[in-house]
């Protein structure tokens, strides 16, 4: 396992250990990050307008096409990093 990789799993379990549940947009950003870091572009079809979450989820993750699953990786511990600091 790279170096990378492993600061990724560290900063999973990470942020399961904050005390407050970070706010909607970050939750949705830690989603994305994870997703595009984990299984790349977006798959599948967009969800329909009446399932308003997983519409915004699938969005956001197609939002990082082309995003690499390094630089997604990096994203994710900078922001998990960056929520730990604020806790």
């Amino acid at each position: 396992m790279s170096d990378l990789q492993q600061q990724f799993s560290a900063a999973q379990a990470s942020i399961k250990t904050l005390t407050e549940r970070p706010e909607n947009a970050v939750m949705l950003k830690l989603y994305t990050l994870y997703k595009q870091a984990t299984q790349g572009d977006a798959i599948g079809e967009r969800p329909g307008m009446t399932d308003y979450v997983a519409r915004a989820k699938y969005d956001a993750w197609a939002a990082l096409k082309g995003t690499s699953n390094e630089a997604a990786m990096q994203q994710y511990i900078e922001l998990v990093n960056t929520q730990l600091g604020a806790a």
